[in-house]
């Protein structure tokens, strides 16, 4: 299965934990102190907040894929229509490891594949090894990634 990937930055993870618990009808899959993840079926989303950033709102958008091979699919397909992005064969972040391919669309929304090969208790931090440009979505001039966390 695929799930559109939605993370939102937010000032109060309660309060957006009922609204968005509300809104889906369902508890969330995954809690932390500063994250918060829904994983739908109905719709397929997989729907995150996360506290402690300076930026509220939309963070990054994605597609979320059931395998390694999956994600190598969608940077060909990239790639092909000349859209060069990140690779990361390894990233830890948003309390997953994860193998990605990072882009950003015309608007400059960063938009994040990924296939999740196991869950970790690390949001970021010391360990982190990727998710440049997420958290402070932001891509360089120089048409580098800008450094950040999931």
């Amino acid at each position: 299965m695929k799930r559109v990937h939605i993370h939102i930055s937010v000032d109060d993870l309660e309060k957006n934990k009922i609204f968005y618990t509300a809104v889906f009808g369902h508890e969330p899959t995954k809690e932390k102190d500063d994250y918060i993840q829904w994983l739908l079926d109905d719709p397929a989303v997989n729907f995150a907040i996360s506290s402690g950033r300076e930026k509220h709102g939309l963070n990054h958008l994605g597609i979320q894929v059931d395998s390694e091979e999956a994600v190598v699919e969608v940077e060909k397909r990239l790639e092909d229509a000349g859209i060069l992005g990140e690779k990361q064969d390894e990233a830890a972040c948003c309390y997953a490891k994860s193998k990605k391919y990072w882009v950003q669309d015309p608007q400059d929304i960063i938009w994040e594949n990924y296939h999740t090969m196991e869950e970790i208790e690390l949001f970021g931090g010391d360990e982190f090894t990727g998710g440049v440009g997420a958290c402070e979505p932001s891509f360089t001039k120089n048409g580098k990634w800008s450094t950040g966390c999931c």
